[in-house]
């Protein structure tokens, strides 16, 4: 949801080891505690603490928990590229393979903790840095997505850019859902369901 971007701005840049040690361990006591008791009762007291940190110290980093959990969000999807892209087995009969890469890879970024999951989905607010990482990931995925398509010998589409767009949207949107209530569907279930209407797709079944 939209919200006044500067009360999601981190207040200190870390410019030593030291001070970004402490904001790494800021962050990481964010995660655990917001799982724990979730993003209500996840007070930046109970994150201080469990950092050990002072209450001041944090907000020498972070105004508020919302820019806590901003920062959470940017660092999640930053971590998300297709790592495994350039390594991949592109001959042809390979097809199938090289779309279980990609979503076994969507799958594998959002498997860690799917209560952190579900709150940074529906509790974070959209700084602009968010929002600028948000369109970086997109367009470097899509980008990524794009490349591998245009060498495989099986991909059979009208449009690669168009193909590689619905693709990303598909499989990310799927798997935050299903990921972040594992309970829905089972991690295997939709890993073989996404592999199979991709590869149909890009196969130009009908």
């Amino acid at each position: 949801m939209p919200s006044d971007d500067r009360r999601l701005q981190p207040r200190r840049k870390p410019r030593q080891v030291r001070a970004e040690l402490t904001r790494e361990r800021i962050l990481t006591a964010a995660a655990h505690v917001f799982a724990e008791y979730g993003y209500a009762a996840g007070t930046t007291n109970r994150i201080a603490e469990r950092a050990r940190v002072s209450i001041g110290s944090l907000y020498q980093y972070f105004p508020n928990k919302d820019a806590v959990l901003a920062e959470l969000l940017v660092r999640h999807i930053d971590r998300g590229a297709w790592t495994w892209a350039d390594r991949l087995d592109l001959s042809a009969g390979s097809l199938e393979a090289t779309v279980r890469a990609l979503v076994r890879d969507a799958i594998d970024h959002h498997s860690d903790d799917p209560q952190l999951l579900r709150i940074m989905i529906e509790e974070a607010s959209f700084s602009q840095a968010l929002l600028d990482t948000i369109d970086r990931h997109g367009r470097n995925r899509v980008g990524q997505v794009r490349d591998v398509l245009a060498r495989h010998p099986d991909v059979h589409v009208r449009d690669l850019e168009t193909a590689a767009e619905l693709i990303v949207f598909t499989v990310e949107l799927n798997t935050h859902k299903v990921m972040a209530d594992p309970r829905s569907i089972p991690a295997e279930t939709l890993e073989n369901e996404l592999v199979d209407m991709v590869t149909r797709y890009l196969r130009g079944e009908r």
